[in-house]
């Protein structure tokens, strides 16, 4: 039986989500306030997260939307002539109890659409709990992604969870290096590449279109951390590129996730209109600002 403390705590909880759910830009002002120990300037934006949080409250956000929703991006990615680099689809349920596991291959990733970290790698089916599995995916489903986090076009996808081929990993890393390519007004700026992700972070580096390690643009973190020597230039890099501004040339900026395999073929991850929310504190206040420069959004 829930006592009174617990009923307290988990009303407090539903009346602050509803609180924030309807005054999202001042949340995200007191976030950034907390986060940089100064106030966000939306009347003139100058580094790259007070323009992220200008576009995402002084625009229309609606294909954002529709380009965060991990499932719908796959009609743009096609619609863009680029079907080849979409990871296999395997299913789309609107609920965990659909599921078949039995269709599904032995590997698989299973995700929900519309968020972070809500992710089953599962590199064999026979060793897992498909009832607890089932359980977290539908509680995943309910929640109200965004709110916590001050990015209101997250609560408008509709939640699904989707099947889709397992990637292999990289020679001499533990996962697929996830190149994340930030695009300004359609032309890409820099890559910022991830791998040996688990569950308590990422190893992360900085790099230049020319492939330059920039560490001294970086703040590492137990999260996010150094790895050396530098991940040596992927042999498609330009190929990667060319992909990115295809699908970054409507946006003033965004991130476009990419995977490059060791055999050369390379696959699409997502896109990302507000990284960390638009309160990133992983690159140093210098190259925030020069991001911010490269950001043109006078015809947004």
């Amino acid at each position: 039986m829930m006592n009174v403390k617990d009923l307290f705590r988990r009303s407090a909880k539903k009346l602050a989500i509803v609180v924030l759910d309807r005054h999202p830009e001042a949340y995200a002002r007191y976030i950034f306030k907390k986060r940089f120990h100064r106030k966000m300037n939306l009347d003139a934006p100058k580094d790259i997260n007070e323009k992220i949080n200008w576009l995402k409250f002084r625009t229309d956000t609606s294909e954002w939307s529709r380009l965060t929703d991990k499932y719908r991006v796959r009609e743009y990615v096609t619609a863009c002539g680029l079907a080849d680099i979409l990871v296999p689809l395997y299913g789309k349920w609107n609920r965990a109890e659909e599921i078949n596991f039995d269709e599904l291959p032995e590997s698989f990733v299973l995700k929900t659409n519309n968020s972070s970290g809500t992710i089953f790698i599962v590199k064999n089916k026979d060793d897992i709990n498909r009832e607890t599995m089932c359980r977290s995916l539908n509680y995943w489903l309910r929640q109200k992604v965004g709110v916590l986090s001050a990015e209101p076009h997250y609560q408008m996808i509709e939640p699904c969870i989707v099947a889709e081929q397992l990637l292999p990993a990289n020679n001499g890393s533990t996962s697929p290096i996830d190149y994340k390519i930030w695009c300004f007004n359609g032309e890409p700026f820099s890559i910022w590449a991830t791998h040996n992700r688990d569950a308590s972070g990422a190893i992360v580096g900085l790099y230049d279109l020319n492939w330059n390690y920039q560490p001294e643009y970086q703040v590492f973190c137990s999260h996010y951390r150094e790895g050396t020597p530098p991940l040596p230039k992927p042999h498609n890099l330009d190929k990667m590129l060319d992909i990115a501004r295809i699908l970054a040339k409507p946006f003033p900026e965004v991130r476009v996730d990419l995977y490059a395999l060791d055999d050369g073929r390379i696959y699409f991850g997502e896109m990302t209109f507000t990284s960390l929310g638009g309160f990133m504190n992983y690159y140093t206040p210098e190259y925030l600002l020069l991001m911010g420069e490269k950001c043109d959004i006078s015809n947004c």
